[in-house]
């Protein structure tokens, strides 16, 4: 009977070249992808990528190894493109996750562009759309997705989480934000770079002060606002002894290329939390 099998399998891969077919075997379809969202929206600045979380499920009968491709197309930069997972075969299916961001250049020019995902064969695209920069004119924040640079940062938290827009203390548990990452060591430093010399006058900081996380225990307390003009860091401002979530330092207008919130003491004289800069 084995002999009678292979002798059937030779010849259907004979016939299979003969008529223009390949003769590999296909890869079974036993792998279902997701994504959360279904759909992106991007701008170009360095810290407001697009977050896109992937998602494998084994949907066969035996436990197995899967690689998922991602291919962009354009201006769209990727923190990975390819997503290798073992995934087992129970029941109740054992979903498998993998997070990836999305950016784009400054001068990618708004528009509609896409990620095609690929695993077995079975193709999923994620549209992407790159919308225009925000406004950085007098009386916007100039702070806003710019680069930023920090002397640590929690592995809990990203080093983009205090740029983001969200000045909301309440979201601190969904990590926007920035958080130090050496306990009961200061100063600590957080700096943001604006995209091109300015003349600023204000800088507004947003320290933890939730209902979980109050200010009074959670919050920054003493730190100076520096400004860098000709590579060289002078204080503006300073802050000692704060309680409340919302600080709004004023200065003469001084030219800048870069803000920094050294960082000198928190209330409870363990890490630095910085919800929000802004620099107008």
């Amino acid at each position: 009977m084995k002999i009678r099998w292979q002798s059937v399998t030779l010849a259907a891969a004979v016939a299979a070249s003969l008529t223009g077919a390949s003769s590999v075997p296909q890869a079974t379809k036993d792998v279902a992808v997701s994504t959360d969202p279904q759909q992106l929206s991007v701008v170009g600045l360095p810290c407001l990528p697009g977050y896109l979380n992937l998602t494998m499920t084994n949907t066969g009968s035996k436990d197995r190894y899967a690689d998922l491709t991602l291919d962009p197309s354009g201006p769209l930069q990727l923190s990975r493109e390819l997503f290798s997972s073992w995934l087992p075969a129970v029941d109740p299916d054992q979903p498998v996750s993998a997070p990836v961001e999305v950016r784009v250049p400054r001068d990618t020019k708004p528009g509609k562009y896409q990620i095609d995902l690929e695993v077995d064969r079975s193709r999923l695209t994620v549209p992407v759309t790159v919308n225009p920069l925000p406004p950085k004119g007098p009386g916007d924040n100039l702070a806003l997705g710019e680069q930023a640079a920090a002397s640590s940062t929690h592995g809990n938290f990203t080093l983009c989480g205090a740029l983001d827009g969200d000045k909301d203390s309440e979201h601190w548990d969904t990590l926007t934000g920035w958080n130090d990452g050496t306990r009961a060591v200061f100063p600590d430093t957080y700096d943001v770079a604006l995209s091109q010399p300015a003349t600023i006058s204000r800088v507004e900081l947003y320290t933890l002060d939730s209902t979980k996380y109050p200010a009074t225990v959670q919050g920054l307390r003493d730190w100076d606002v520096q400004v860098q003009n000709n590579g060289a860091w002078q204080t503006v401002a300073q802050v000692r002894g704060n309680t409340v979530g919302h600080v709004t330092s004023t200065f003469t207008p001084v030219q800048a290329t870069a803000v920094r919130i050294l960082c000198l003491d928190g209330n409870d004289h363990t890490y630095s939390r910085i919800v929000e800069l802004e620099v107008y």
